[in-house]
């Protein structure tokens, strides 16, 4: 499963790279902190999955998680985020987003979110076809 980062911090994607690095499964096919220039990069590289901060360089999380929601085919998007509140999980879960995890309490969900994400994959692969 491809796998694209969007955080503004340095330190916090290499603590998430080496937490991906575990899951075979997985290649981070690209980074950026950058809210102007994600859409395009992603769309670019065509991942499986996003994982979004909501607070990055230039913009919000949320206009990226809405710009890519509109692409088709869409990546799954994880909102992984400082912002606990409420309302943001509300607006991320309204524009699209598969999963929303506050950094502080809930950075270890990534892992199994990522891993249901690829047995959906793998289950809307495997369907038998029907005569």
């Amino acid at each position: 499963m491809k796998i694209f980062l969007v955080d503004d911090s340095v330190v916090f994607l290499q603590r998430l790279k080496r937490m991906l690095a575990d899951v075979k499964e997985i290649q981070v096919i690209g980074e950026t902190g950058n809210a102007y220039q994600a859409p395009d990069m992603i769309l670019k590289q065509k991942p499986d999955v996003v994982i979004l901060d909501i607070h990055l360089l230039n913009g919000s999380g949320i206009d990226v998680l809405q710009s890519l929601k509109k692409a088709k085919p869409a990546p799954a998007v994880i909102v992984l985020t400082n912002y606990p509140y409420p309302q943001y999980r509300q607006k991320c879960l309204e524009a699209g987003a598969d999963f929303f995890f506050v950094k502080s309490t809930e950075f270890e969900q990534v892992v199994p979110a990522l891993k249901q994400l690829i047995q959906r994959a793998r289950n809307s692969v495997a369907r038998p076809l029907t005569e």
